[in-house]
């Protein structure tokens, strides 16, 4: 973005005085103002600082954090420049380990280093130089605010240091530092807090695609580390949207989290993280099905992953099917009072012949894979039985009374919404509806009809009104079915599927069955028009403009490619989820946004936080760059910088009106 001179004219102060006079308030003088656009204009600048993209985590807590400690690789590609050759391979895989895992790693290195005074002194000089050049992007007064208060003053200084006219005097400067930070015992918590502010500095902003939740079990982990992380945001993904609802007491959305959690065997998250008491439906299970083989209820395989023996892999497998069976007729429920779901082809229970053992869809009858359902009356077969109603109730309560589910969840409506739009990137979990013809498809909530950008705001102010005391109790309750839908409705942005085959999978053999047809945005995301369309749409500008989102994982062992419409979308659900690395031949990708252009980096499985710190192994990445800008990048060409421009654009105006009489200094 080019800067161009500003013409000011007596008119343009007239139009603007009464704004002016209220920022000459915040800078009363003529000095104040002209200091503000010295210090703006340095910064407009400064190299436009990294951003990362992540998606789809699924409870992958050990890769997810290992990720962000390394910035997809940014951190150890920065000691490399540093170092080069100056130190062996094995050493600046130390350096970066300890950067990763200050804590742990230490420990490690204390009980084998005989020197450890010698240690801290090469260590501490090497941390400095990795801190300086990812603060180099960055202001003095912005490194100050990400500064550990308890050193501040310390790190600040080494981190300017320079020996420019002051030679020996100045060395000696920074090495009695270094030296007395050793003597009074204070290195390793020094070197802690060098660590992390690597880690905060090496990214400015992180932007998360969605779907932190299911499958594996550390999301409450990966809530902990987001709530205490700075600069991030979310668009929300389908399976956080399914978490919202079972906080808000929304039953099948509850019947899903836990039809989940048991088919991956992760049970942490529901019971360590959350405190959810699952004695209950134990104890139902085992009275109702423990004659029950549940054959088409045992854990995927990722679950052989978590140590289960087989008498807890019967449990959970009772434990499956039981809430399985309630979640039908709980989704039934919804679909009964919420006609304008369109969904009545997902009530299936009263299609069943229980005694033939099958069920009649479309005309045909198929054998059911088990037919043992001592719940479902024929009479009326979506009731719940005395003993599931009460079971709801323990279960529903346990939810709405869990405070740290419901803090994360406050967390993510603080930090999300359905899309987002930051420096020319359009950001959305999953799709943008589309009609058979490529063009925005306009879908009915109540009555009204949305679409595109319109259909993302309205369905994102329902996901908050479920959460709102001031909204009225119809509406909430309106609003919660809603979260259901947008989890599995067909015209639901995060799905868009024209079903969701739980109970074919589940019951029926024949995979034709199965199939869940996907909405035509998946036809038309390799399409440069209809992406330009979409773009256009949101109203995102540039000359490098993109989509970013997740949802559907890239299986690259099929060829597919991340990157499609000729470069303007990028799809970055690669697999974090150990369930889908066999299909996807990795771990997911991640997205840098540099000065220089973008990076996709390609992660290969992490084996775990321990044998990282242990051995030294990084998750093996390989980047592929997307796009390289044929300029380098600078603040003023970002979001802030066009704010910023904007800014100094008023401070002039505030100038010319003090030095022309329109507005007096106010003399402090």
């Amino acid at each position: 973005m080019d800067q161009k001179e500003t013409i000011i004219s007596e008119e343009s102060i007239k139009e603007d005085l009464r704004y002016l006079q209220l920022l000459a308030q915040s800078y009363p003088t003529i000095a104040d103002a002209s200091t503000e656009i010295i210090n703006l204009q340095a910064i407009l600048n400064l190299p436009k600082p990294t951003e990362h993209f992540i998606s789809d985590p699924h409870g992958e807590s050990d890769a997810f954090n290992h990720v962000l400690r390394n910035a997809s690789g940014y951190v150890k590609r920065k000691v490399n420049e540093i170092f080069g050759d100056a130190l062996k391979k094995a050493e600046k895989r130390e350096l970066c380990t300890l950067i990763y895992y200050p804590e742990q790693k230490l420990q490690l290195i204390k009980a084998t280093e005989k020197d450890m005074g010698e240690f801290y002194a090469v260590t501490l000089n090497h941390l400095m130089q990795v801190c300086r050049e990812v603060s180099s992007k960055y202001t003095r007064s912005k490194i100050r605010k990400e500064l550990p208060r308890e050193f501040g003053y310390i790190i600040e200084e080494l981190l300017h240091e320079s020996y420019s006219g002051y030679g020996e005097k100045k060395h000696r400067y920074y090495n009695v530092i270094v030296q007395t930070i050793i003597e009074t015992q204070r290195a390793d918590e020094f070197i802690i807090e060098i660590c992390k502010l690597i880690q905060r500095l090496a990214i400015d902003r992180l932007h998360l695609l969605g779907d932190i939740f299911d499958r594996g079990a550390g999301a409450h982990l990966i809530m902990d580390t987001l709530c205490n992380y700075s600069h991030w945001d979310i668009v929300w993904g389908n399976h956080d949207i399914e978490w919202f609802g079972a906080a808000a007491g929304n039953r099948a959305c509850i019947c899903n989290v836990l039809r989940l959690t048991l088919r991956y065997g992760n049970l942490a998250t529901l019971e360590d993280g959350y405190g959810i008491n699952l004695m209950p439906l134990a104890t139902f299970a085992l009275e109702t099905y423990a004659n029950d083989p549940c054959s088409q209820f045992g854990l995927l395989d990722p679950g052989k992953d978590n140590n289960i023996d087989e008498k807890t892999r019967r449990l959970i497998a009772l434990m499956h099917k039981a809430i399985t069976i309630i979640q039908f007729k709980e989704e039934a429920r919804i679909i009964d009072r919420r006609p304008d779901f369109h969904m009545e082809d997902r009530k299936l229970l009263h299609l069943i012949d229980q005694q033939k053992g099958t069920i009649r869809l479309d005309d045909k009858d198929y054998p059911l894979l088990d037919s043992c359902l001592p719940t479902v009356n024929p009479q009326d077969p979506y009731a719940l039985s005395e003993e599931e109603e009460l079971l709801m109730q323990r279960i529903t309560h346990s939810f709405l009374t869990s405070d740290k589910l419901h803090r994360h969840v406050d967390c993510l409506l603080a930090h999300g919404c359905m899309y987002a739009i930051a420096n020319s990137n359009l950001m959305y979990h999953a799709s943008v509806p589309l009609n058979e013809d490529g063009s925005l498809k306009e879908v009915e909530i109540r009555g009204k009809r949305y679409k595109g950008i319109e259909l993302m705001k309205k369905t994102g102010y329902i996901v908050r009104e479920a959460f709102s005391r001031d909204t009225p109790e119809e509406e909430r309750l309106f609003a919660q079915d809603y979260i259901w839908y947008l989890w599995c409705g067909p015209d639901s942005p995060l799905f868009d599927k024209d079903k969701m085959t739980t109970f074919e999978r589940y019951f029926i053999a024949d995979k034709t069955t199965h199939k869940e047809a996907k909405g035509y945005y998946y036809q038309y995301n390799n399409d440069e028009k209809v992406i330009d369309m979409i773009l256009d749409s949101f109203g995102v500008e540039g000359e490098h403009r993109h989509i970013i989102n997740g949802h559907v994982p890239v299986r690259t062992l099929k060829g597919e490619t991340p990157i499609k419409a000729n470069g303007k979308l990028l799809v970055i659900d690669g697999g974090f989820s150990k369930a889908y690395q066999p299909k996807t031949g990795i771990a997911g990708y991640t997205l840098t946004f540099h000065s220089r252009g973008l990076d996709l980096v390609q992660h290969q499985p992490f084996r775990s936080a321990n044998e990282a710190i242990i051995s030294g192994d990084d998750i093996k990445s390989s980047t592929q760059i997307v796009e390289m800008s044929s300029k380098r990048m600078y603040v003023k060409d970002t979001d802030k910088g066009r704010t910023l421009l904007a800014k100094v654009e008023n401070l002039k105006k505030l100038l010319y009106a003090y030095r022309n009489g329109f507005i007096k200094e106010i003399n402090k």
